[in-house]
């Protein structure tokens, strides 16, 4: 019996016999110096193989079946990826200053690629590399002359795989898949939201997968701690069949109240939605319960492209999400990166501290012909009646109203030329930033709802990097200032008679959300396959009790009492909910408690 270690991306637990996918078993690639009468027909085979993969993956995006069509977008988003510079004209560079092959010169250009992602703050971002990996993987296939066939699956298996590309979606039969296994990928990759979509176990970022896995060995994918057991011995493979029935028979309970309101007991109604960045999530999020989309994250279709999209790209793209989700309300968010997300279409800048340099609002103040088009783009999708926008890393006043006039420039030239639109679109921002808490009593007087970003706000109240592994222990969601701060900002909220959300990684802890309760906010807004676990703990929760927790946590004067009392009482009322807490909440990295 061996355990490999992975990156849990969809929880449950399968048991199977292990399906490899195309495995690679390719070897080092080869590296070689051209003469310089090869150099030009190198160029030309590196060409070939891009324009044999783009055209794979435009057939396979017509048959994607109907239940996955979603996906079809990862695979506009590769094609994206295929027609940058900044991949195929690198490693074409690279073979005509360097003399070597294109091999070689597609593999610099990627690592080229890997070192700008991963500088980024942003963890959804870095696992954006995932999918130039992916594209440069498809590729270097090409070069070696490798075919796009999958083989048939004869029976129900764990299917694995160096990494599961978005064309392969096409070709799988997904009835006969039990649970997903990857080299390959991150928190936010492709695989992950292919194996929720399936609603089965997926563990990514196994390294040692290929030379520990052969075709036909039993194993068992635990997406719950993020393990992959080979040939477990018959205690373990008993104790984990047990966990695995005891799981399925929590989600089914789950999973049965997911489309009730998120009601308490007494009567206290909390508006529960999702937070999303692609359209293909939107089936999770409807299958999960999720009463609309509290936050839609806009920047991924900034992201892998040689120019900025188009305003009708971008109309299309929220008005298809509105149009979906009606009469769901679904909320977009303006662009929340920095510079650096778009090094291709802004060129770069010399920033020490990206995170606390020009992004979201200030990017989009900086670039304002960027920012109108966007704007434009969401008023012309106004129209399907569900829409909100909000802005995001607002630090006080004369950002919201410089925000709100080019909005109001916008309505201008759409009233103009004829375009039609909702002008009463509902604008909010996201209180995420100290300085904004402070004077939440004069912003809301500006806006018409606030969104609290907890991830963000916990990081600059606390002055933790949550990424940096020195000091991240010490990011603490029910630390004292975090508490009073959001407490601060909802009650400003009310008394300006404006609607609060909470759209940060505490809107799916099951630790903080009766806390939440007891403040009285009116919407979370959370992870999708998070969603039916925290409905039921709401349904189970009653406002006294949240009230009378709410009271003790603002009485206790350290982080450490604080997260003691917490755990103590939420495991004593909720113990079901708590058994498999850490694995359904799928993040990047759970606070500590």
């Amino acid at each position: 019996m061996a355990t490999l270690k992975g990156i849990p991306v969809s929880a449950g637990i399968s048991i199977g016999r292990a399906f490899f996918l195309n495995r690679s078993g390719a070897g080092p690639l080869p590296r070689q110096t051209l003469p310089e009468a090869l150099v030009a027909p190198e160029v030309a085979r590196l060409e070939r193989a891009f324009e044999q993969f783009a055209q794979e993956i435009e057939q396979a995006r017509e048959r994607i079946p109907a239940d996955l069509r979603e996906h079809a977008l990862i695979i506009d988003s590769h094609l994206m990826i295929l027609k940058d510079p900044k991949l195929a004209g690198v490693a074409k560079r690279y073979i005509q200053t360097l003399g070597i092959n294109a091999e070689w010169a597609l593999d610099k250009a990627v690592a080229d690629l890997e070192k700008a992602f991963e500088a980024l703050d942003d963890q959804y971002f870095r696992d954006r590399i995932q999918d130039v990996r992916t594209v440069s993987g498809r590729v270097q296939a090409r070069l070696a002359g490798q075919t796009a066939e999958i083989r048939a699956i004869e029976s129900r298996v764990v299917l694995m795989a160096h990494d599961v590309s978005p064309a392969d979606t096409a070709s799988l039969e997904t009835d006969k898949i039990m649970a997903l296994v990857t080299v390959q990928g991150g928190k936010t990759s492709h695989t992950g939201i292919l194996a929720r979509t399936l609603g089965i176990p997926a563990v990514v970022g196994v390294t040692e997968l290929e030379r520990e896995v052969r075709d036909g060995d039993l194993v068992v994918v635990d997406g719950l701690r993020g393990v992959v057991v080979l040939s477990p011995a018959e205690e373990e493979l008993a104790r984990l069949s047990d966990l695995k029935y005891q799981f399925e028979a929590y989600q089914a309970g789950i999973m049965r109240g997911c489309h009730l309101p998120g009601e308490t007991i007494d009567g206290y109604r909390l508006k529960v939605k999702a937070n999303i960045e692609m359209l293909e999530e939107v089936p999770t999020v409807v299958n999960n319960g999720g009463e609309g989309i509290g936050l839609y994250r806009t920047e991924y279709s900034y992201m892998n492209r040689a120019k900025l999209p188009t305003e009708e790209e971008l109309y299309q793209e929220y008005l298809d999400l509105a149009t979906i989700m009606s009469p769901r309300r679904v909320t977009l968010r303006t662009l929340d990166a920095g510079a650096d997300k778009f090094v291709s279409t802004l060129g770069s800048l010399d920033e020490r501290n990206p995170a606390l340099g020009l992004r979201a609002i200030r990017l989009c103040m900086h670039h304002p012909d960027i920012f109108k088009t966007q704007l434009r783009a969401m008023l012309r999708a106004s129209v399907a009646g569900n829409i909100s926008v909000m802005f995001p890393m607002i630090s006080g006043l004369r950002e919201i109203r410089q925000a709100k006039a080019m909005l109001a420039e916008a309505r201008a030239e759409l009233r103009q030329e004829g375009h039609r639109f909702n002008a009463d679109l509902p604008v909010g921002i996201m209180m995420e930033l100290p300085s904004a808490v402070m004077i939440a009593e004069i912003l809301a007087r500006e806006v018409d709802f606030f969104s609290i970003g907890t991830n963000d706000l916990i990081q600059y109240s606390l002055g933790i990097d949550r990424t940096n592994r020195f000091v991240s222990h010490m990011y603490q969601p029910l630390h004292p200032a975090v508490v009073r701060s959001i407490k601060h900002v909802v009650d400003a909220a009310h008394q300006a008679g404006i609607e609060v959300s909470l759209c940060g990684e505490m809107a799916s802890d099951p630790f903080c959300v009766p806390i939440l309760m007891g403040m009285q906010i009116d919407c979370i807004s959370l992870t999708p396959q998070a969603i039916p676990g925290i409905k039921r703990i709401i349904r189970q929760a009653t406002m006294d009790d949240c009230k009378n927790l709410l009271k003790l946590v603002l009485e206790s004067p350290s982080v450490t009492r604080t997260n003691a009392l917490v755990q103590e009482t939420i495991f004593r009322q909720f113990p079901d909910e708590l058994m498999f807490y850490s694995s359904l909440l799928d993040r990047e990295e759970s606070p500590a408690h």
